[in-house]
């Protein structure tokens, strides 16, 4: 196929950034390949609806849009597999250039994106590829131990509970010969009868509930330092943090928990990155059945854990009444989680905060990764943190966004930030800068929905946590459905929701006690 020589628009110029970007996430690997000029003039889109406070946003979902409407016709595909646990399997496809095109990388980049999109979405064991043969071997290449994706290649063996297995990525001759596209639901409690006790792992703290016959007897939040290497702290924290609170119970019946990261369908902590610096073998070994351990302290009474994001679904969908329901908590990172019209899980792992959402080659980087430009830099507490300085909050050096303490995994220094952007967006005096900065998040969020919504059936949009709460949520939300309708009207039907005062108070907590059925 040939396509006319295209050129990126004068408005699609990357402009120099404020801050110079740090690769923050070094300890993960190298910085991503710089973007080829093939890729950037395929790929970068300006939006429609500009982001206020990050001139050069370019989202991913519009690349995506540009693309296919350029090679949408082309003879030549790309099909891959990806195959996980319980016989389940994701499929994808994308039309390509041909392998002697000679801008084949534009091809190549997008496969990346796409298929990097779907590991964090559903997790997979290995990736099976099929298409042209020079292209099927350069995302092969990127999907090596030595490749762009080695993140994702030395990451998913944890998140499958393998971690001594590799990940294997395959080139076949044939589509026949790729497993078919398949997933498990997962059918959680609705009813917290009897007494039970639940916890919640958050990236600051770890809020532990008794719930006795669905109503919420106490409540309580311990601070803790997630970036400590010893299980034994971890443990110990955790442990007592749940038998003060079931004092407040006549007795236990079951536990529910949630969590950030993978947990398994047996309720294993395969890989949850609130445990960062645990070494891999001590991890196997006390960190993954944590919570079954957790469990026979307590007489081994029914448990069931599942990610934090997915508790959030479920308490919102039990809060609007309504499925088809994707939950976003915008809180240290970006939780997410989503449940079908019946109020099952697709049994997908749903790491949206791994996902990229900007096309930007000068995107920021993040701790957790090698990459640049994922979402939990636009959708989580470090959004607002980033953009403050540009929203024209006043901050100690020590809060900059180029201070070497704003660059680690430490979520101190970050909520310490997003209190003086709160409380600034409360001055007459500075609010019509702040705002902004809420308005810059709600132009990611409309992004990224659109994006989300290319895999996930989307009528309800449940957003919280503390980047969206006050006036500035409300502006965020505003912003978002502004996106949808001007580039996205097929998705302007979805209705947004924040959390009401129950919810706020017992909503998530009952949903996480309710998981386990006795």
């Amino acid at each position: 196929i040939e396509v006319p020589p295209l050129h990126v628009a004068p408005s699609c110029h990357i402009k120099p950034t404020m801050v110079p970007r740090v690769h923050v996430g070094a300890a993960h690997g190298p910085p991503d390949p710089a973007m080829s000029k093939a890729a950037m003039k395929y790929l970068l889109v300006r939006p429609k609806v500009p982001a206020p406070l990050d001139p050069n946003f370019c989202p991913v979902v519009l690349a995506k849009k540009r693309y296919m409407k350029l090679l949408g016709g082309s003879p030549f595909t790309l099909e891959w597999a990806m195959p996980r646990a319980e016989g389940c399997c994701a499929r994808g496809k994308l039309p390509v250039l041909a392998d002697s095109h000679p801008d084949l990388d534009a091809s190549v980049h997008l496969a990346g994106v796409c298929i990097q999109e779907m590991i964090w979405q559903r997790s997979a064991s290995e990736l099976l590829l099929c298409g042209p043969p020079k292209l099927c071997a350069l995302v092969a290449e990127a999907f090596s131990p030595g490749g762009k994706y080695a993140f994702e290649v030395k990451t998913m063996p944890k998140v499958c509970g393998t971690p001594s297995e590799p990940f294997p990525v395959k080139i076949v001759a044939s589509a026949s010969e790729l497993p078919p596209a398949g997933d498990k639901k997962q059918v959680c409690g609705k009813d917290a009868s009897g007494c039970r006790l639940a916890f919640d792992l958050g990236k600051s703290d770890i809020k532990t509930v008794a719930v006795q016959d669905n109503e919420v007897l106490e409540s309580m939040e311990t601070e803790w330092d997630v970036t400590n290497p010893d299980p034994e702290y971890h443990w110990d924290l955790i442990l007592g943090a749940m038998k003060k609170t079931a004092a407040k119970l006549p007795r236990v019946d079951a536990i529910g928990g949630s969590a950030t990261g993978t947990v398994s369908g047996n309720s294993e902590a395969t890989w949850c990155d609130i445990f960062p610096n645990v070494p891999p073998d001590i991890y196997q070994e006390k960190v993954v059945n944590i919570f079954h351990r957790l469990a026979k302290e307590f007489g081994d009474v029914p448990l069931k854990v599942i990610n934090d994001g997915e508790v959030t679904a479920l308490a919102g969908m039990m809060m609007v009444k309504k499925g088809k329901l994707l939950g976003i908590s915008m809180g240290s990172s970006e939780g997410g989680g989503y449940c079908d019209e019946d109020g099952n899980l697709l049994g997908w792992i749903n790491e949206l905060c791994y996902i990229q959402l900007d096309m930007n080659p000068e995107a920021p980087c993040d701790p957790w990764t090698p990459h640049s430009g994922m979402s939990h830099m636009y959708l989580g507490q470090r959004a607002a943190t980033r953009l403050a300085e540009r929203g024209g909050v006043d901050l100690p050096e020590e809060l900059l966004p180029s201070a070497p303490g704003m660059n680690t995994m430490n979520h101190e220094g970050h909520a310490k930030c997003l209190k003086l952007v709160q409380s600034a967006m409360k001055d007459p005096a500075s609010e019509p800068k702040v705002r902004e900065i809420y308005e810059t998040i709600g132009v990611y969020l409309g992004y990224a929905l659109a994006q989300y919504s290319e895999h996930y059936a989307i009528d309800n949009a449940l957003v919280l946590g503390r980047v969206s709460t006050g006036a500035g949520g409300q502006i965020m939300l505003e912003k978002a459905k502004e996106v949808l309708m001007a580039e996205f009207p097929e998705y302007g039907h979805i209705e947004f929701h924040q959390p009401d005062e129950h919810f706020k108070r017992v909503g998530q907590c009952i949903a996480a006690a309710a998981l386990p059925e006795l």
